[in-house]
């Protein structure tokens, strides 16, 4: 049976423990966090900062959603609504809920966002759960064989243009995982075939990740930490050569007044 334990402060799940077992990471070694949610931006922006409708805004990395605190609207579902500090760092109104929901052996997070404003919106959105695993003896196998996977790489945060050379990642449908697989910070995983991936640790199931909403998957950790994202997005950070122009960023969603964007992503557990 899955138990769940969220909170208000970025909306984010702090456990989930099936039959006692903790799945999520503690947030306390090597890493501060369990699972933030990332908007308005996946990623950082280039020298911190991006032009919407000709004005400077400067943001930090990933957004700032998950440094804020959220309403509780009802069991483990939460509401941020635009407000004068995030107008100072996205022009835009909005209202953005987090839901989740525990299942016997799953958990599915939904995320919804409307726009209140009186013109067009557009923005990023991205998931960042860090799960128990020992990557080291990993492997990631997904549903079908990924011979035309993108895989990109980062430099001081900002992706490199160049693609990497994905036979160093991937070979047919299996990623395996090594204790430096991380030493270069993310890898970032574009046109996939497959719509879910299998975590295994010593060839044993940890969860199952189902990311069919999302276009691209981030997978990270830090070196020798006892934990690994993977990570649904829909925009990444921006690239080294960036015009800094919000517009111009990659995949964002765009909402016309009253509109509502809806999606998911679920994880089951073994």
């Amino acid at each position: 049976m899955i138990e769940i334990v969220t909170k208000t402060y970025g909306a984010e799940l702090e456990s989930i423990r099936l039959n006692g077992e903790e799945k999520l990471h503690d947030g306390l070694k090597d890493w501060n966090r369990h699972a933030p949610v990332l908007f308005p931006i996946v990623g950082k922006l280039r020298n911190g900062e991006t032009i919407i409708e000709d004005q400077v805004y400067k943001m930090g990395q990933h957004g700032f959603a998950r440094d804020m605190n959220f309403e509780r609207i009802g069991e483990n579902s939460y509401l941020l609504k635009y407000n004068e500090e995030t107008l100072q760092k996205f022009p835009y109104k909005f209202e953005f809920k987090i839901c989740y929901e525990a299942f016997e052996d799953s958990v599915i997070t939904k995320y919804e966002i409307k726009n209140i404003d009186n013109k067009s919106i557009c923005f990023g959105l991205g998931g960042h759960p860090a799960f128990c695993c020992d990557y080291a003896n990993g492997e990631l196998e997904f549903e079908q064989v990924e011979d035309e996977v993108q895989v990109y790489q980062l430099v001081d945060g900002l992706v490199k243009l160049e693609e990497e050379d994905k036979t160093k990642f991937i070979i047919e449908n299996k990623m395996k995982l090594h204790p430096n697989i991380f030493d270069d910070d993310a890898i970032i995983l574009k046109n996939l075939k497959s719509n879910k991936v299998v975590l295994k640790e010593n060839n044993q199931k940890l969860l199952e990740f189902d990311f069919t909403d999302f276009p691209i998957l981030g997978i990270w950790s830090k070196p020798g930490a006892k934990f690994i994202c993977i990570e649904p997005w829909f925009n990444t950070a921006d690239k080294v050569d960036s015009d800094g122009k919000y517009e111009n960023k990659e995949n964002l969603i765009h909402l016309k007044p009253g509109e509502i964007f809806k999606c998911s992503y679920s994880v089951k557990f073994y």
